[in-house]
This record gives structure tokens, sequence and C-alpha cells, in this order.
């Protein structure tokens, strides 16, 4: 994957001689080199990727570091051979103590705070971008597909986890996006249960699953019934169904977020005021969570052009049952896509 320093360079603040990346995610970004061990200086003219032994081979080969040193004192060497003197940093990752840390290492230079600035830039994905999430998708909606096949009251809901995450690592996904989630039963009636070691109950099956592809993340979660399903268990998924697809519906360039939240709180709280308690969705990217928010906070707040947006209406019961469905969409040069492929009808197992 070729970096995205060129975009950072962009938002180096004026008066400022670089910024330093500190975290993974946005060192990734920057480079597309993945390593846990270093730091990656950008500056006006150059990008450096610092890291130790560990990793030096592998970062001169990679296509999107400009260029590699080699950690022991170097940064500090960088920072006078190049003139630092004022320097952002990552203040929404970075400790207090990271940043004294740095104070006290180079007290020569000015520490400027411009995380918001690079969180910016990744809230808008380029179609590059947009392709490696639709691929994590594919690979997640086969995995639906697959594990319909394996659900049953003999598997615990750890097993289902469990073989959700295999099959996509093992159809080309490099790691899960998150916890996956598969609750049954009285558990589905809570948003992020944790799979237990229990045999799957009948009723309400929830999986929340997504996983990653060259470091982009895919999110999604469907309910199924294991065993029939009765008139309110329908009318319950029906009404979550109806809420997303007019949610759906409503999605087109420039629709307003919070306004796609409401179309779908307003169907649900017809008849289950209240058990709607999360918001309609999040942005999605190198993180899970990502700006924008999609939620009754968002109003004001337009879909533009390289966002990717989740879908995800639901409803709780506590203590009885639960349901959520969740799509992706995609904002791409041409418009919007819904990229999800698996089917939402109501499936008994």
């Amino acid at each position: 994957m070729k970096g995205k320093f060129e975009k950072i360079k962009t938002v180096i603040p004026e008066g400022c001689d670089g910024i330093l990346l500190t975290s993974e995610v946005n060192q990734f970004y920057a480079t597309g080199f993945p390593f846990t061990d270093g730091y990656v200086l950008v500056t006006r003219d150059q990008t450096y990727l610092v890291t130790d032994f560990r990793y030096i081979e592998a970062a001169q080969a990679s296509e999107g570091v400009v260029k590699v040193e080699l950690k022991g004192g170097v940064l500090g060497q960088l920072f006078s051979d190049l003139g630092v003197k004022t320097l952002g940093f990552e203040d929404l990752c970075v400790t207090v103590a990271e940043l004294e840390s740095f104070k006290n290492r180079y007290p020569d230079i000015s520490f400027v705070p411009i995380g918001a600035a690079i969180d910016g830039l990744r809230e808008f994905k380029d179609d590059d971008e947009l392709d490696k999430i639709a691929k994590a998708q594919s690979i997640a909606d086969a995995a639906f597909e697959h594990i319909l096949g394996f659900i049953s009251t003999d598997k615990t809901e750890k097993e289902i986890a469990l073989e959700l995450e295999f099959y996509m690592r093992s159809h080309g996904a490099e790691n899960v996006s998150f916890e996956t989630i598969a609750v049954s039963g009285p558990s589905s009636s809570m948003p992020h249960g944790v799979p237990a070691d229990i045999k799957v109950r009948k009723g309400f099956l929830t999986m929340d699953f997504g996983c990653k592809y060259m470091g982009y993340c895919s999110d999604m979660t469907r309910t199924v019934v294991v065993g029939r399903a009765d008139k309110e268990m329908k009318k319950l998924y029906n009404t979550v169904k109806a809420a997303q697809e007019a949610a759906l519906a409503a999605v087109a360039p420039g629709v307003d977020l919070g306004e796609l939240d409401k179309i779908a709180r307003d169907i649900i709280d017809v008849d289950y005021n209240g058990a709607f308690g999360h918001s309609l969705g999040h942005g999605v990217g190198l993180y899970i969570h990502e700006a924008p928010g999609v939620s009754a906070r968002s109003f004001g707040k337009k879909l533009q052009r390289g966002h990717v947006i989740t879908v995800e209406p639901g409803i709780y019961l506590s203590g009885k049952y639960g349901c959520r469905i969740e799509d992706m969409v995609l904002y791409y040069a041409d418009g919007c896509r819904d990229i999800s492929a698996s089917p939402k009808n109501l499936i008994e197992i």
C-alpha cells in the first residue's frame, strides 16, 4: 500500500517544521508499512520512518516509505539536522506522560496539537481505500453465508464467533476488525454482548463481526432465529428491517446524517420507544469507529464523497432478546453504494 504522507503534509500547521506520528494507525496511514515500534516524521520535504533492526529491511523495501532510519538516538539527531523547532503531535493519541517525556527529551522543541487535523484527513477516503473496505466487507459477507450452515444448538456462542473469525482469516482477511459478537437468546438484548461458552439458545442470535483487509475494516451485523420465530419476534425483526431500509433509502449525496438517524428512530419509537439506545451508525476505516458519526448529534453534518458509514438500527428488550441489522455505505466518486450483500430476510435455522 502506498502511504498518504503527501496528504499529511497538507495539514502541517503554518510555523510548524513537521509532524511526529506515534500511533500505529496513523503511521500505517502515512507510510503504508505496518510496524509496531518506532516513529514517523513527516516534514514539508521528506518523510522518515524511524524504527529498529527488526523492521529495517522490510521498511526499506516498502513502496510507501520514503526514508528509513535506525532507532537509537536518531530521532533527536534528525530533529537537529533538520532544524526542527516546532513539531505537531497526535494529541488525541499521546498520553500526558508521553508528551512530558518528549518535552524532557527535546527541550528546544515546541509541541503543537494536530490530532484532529489528521483524523479529518482519514475521514475522507479515496477510491483505493474504499475498494479495500469493500473487499473486507465481501469477505465478511462470505463468512455470513458460511456460518448459516454451521449454526446449530450443538454449537456454543464462542464456537460460532471463532468459526466466523477462522473463515475470514482463511479467506483473505489479515485480522478481525474487532472482537466478534455472537450472542443468543436473552443475551441478544445486549448490543455488545460477549460470546459465552454455552450452547446457542433458541430465539434471536445476533452476530456482529468484520475483518481487516490491507489495514481497512469492515463491519456488519445480522440477526437470525434459532428455531422458529413467534409473532412478537417477527414484529420486532420486521420493525428493525423497516427502519434500516427507510434510512438506507434516504442515503444520498449531501444527506443530513442526523436526519438518517431520525428516520430510523421514528419508525422504531412507534412501538419500541427507548429500545433503540445507540446511534444509527458510525464511520469506518483503519479504525472500526471513525468520523463521521450518524446520530441525533449529527444534524448539520452532511454525507460527503469519501465517507463510509454504517446503518445499524436495533431493538433491545432487556432480559428478553434483541435484534440488529447493519450494512455499510460507501460514497464513491460516482455516488453512494450499500456494499453489504448478505440477505436481510428473517432466517430461521
